[in-house]
């Protein structure tokens, strides 16, 4: 069954549009990948349909037309944002951000629940959970950053570069997190991420952007073993 479903979608800053009407699905469990080189318009879609800039088209959640509600709404609505560079508040402890990414639920119980488990999934966080998130490095923050996405208990996640200036061996790590969350919880993903070979190896699907339209799309298998299009669409 498909969660989510982006058609027409337009979306830009100011007068300058970056997405050209691209269409996408997610469907309900599944990891997809978003492809493409820098100033694809990636970043770009993933703000559009977690309501952070303005957009034109259809952005349907579970068959609910979400395009217009706020970003709080489509939280609540079951939609977790992990944006470009972490997004983690640094002057606040790691404590209080997980607390910060459980606005929306309203049990103390369940807050305190989640935040053990994730402290268990992440022991590095429990050691560290009085200190501010400025101070962890680059691999804790991005768990942090997971831990707090999670803290919403939502349907779908998106993304946005993972692995964007961490080590290869933090990557790695992260990436077998997001796949382990898919198979042990059926979250489904929406992951964007430079690197093809590791997103490829987790998702199901892919969809290939350049210069904000869809060029290529298809089961990740396929494209991960063409190399004509890596070689034209991923630059690889």
């Amino acid at each position: 069954m498909t969660l989510l479903t982006v058609s027409g979608l337009h979306a830009g800053y100011g007068r300058i549009e970056v997405v050209h009407g691209i269409d996408l699905a997610v469907d309900e469990g599944s990891v997809v990948a978003l492809l493409g080189t820098n100033g694809a318009g990636k970043t770009t879609t993933m703000r559009a349909i977690a309501g952070q800039i303005p957009a034109r088209g259809s952005i349907l959640l579970d068959g609910t037309e979400i395009a217009g509600r706020s970003a709080a709404e489509r939280v609540r609505l079951g939609i977790a944002h992990i944006p470009q560079g972490r997004g983690t508040f640094s002057d606040f402890s790691v404590e209080e951000n997980l607390r910060l990414g459980a606005y929306t639920v309203g049990s103390r119980r369940r807050v305190a629940e989640d935040m053990d488990h994730w402290f268990t999934v992440f022991p590095i966080l429990r050691e560290r959970r009085r200190q501010s998130a400025g101070s962890l490095s680059g691999g804790e923050q991005q768990m942090l950053a997971i831990a707090r996405a999670l803290m919403s208990r939502p349907r779908l996640l998106l993304c946005d570069e993972p692995s964007l200036g961490l080590a290869p061996t933090i990557v790695r790590d992260v990436f077998k997190v997001l796949a382990d969350l898919n198979a042990s919880r059926g979250l489904a993903i929406l992951v964007v991420e430079q690197n093809a070979d590791l997103s490829l190896a987790v998702a199901r699907h892919a969809y290939v952007m350049t210069t904000g339209t869809i060029t290529m799309s298809g089961p990740s298998d396929t494209l991960r073993q063409d190399f004509s299009v890596r070689h034209a669409y991923l630059g690889v």
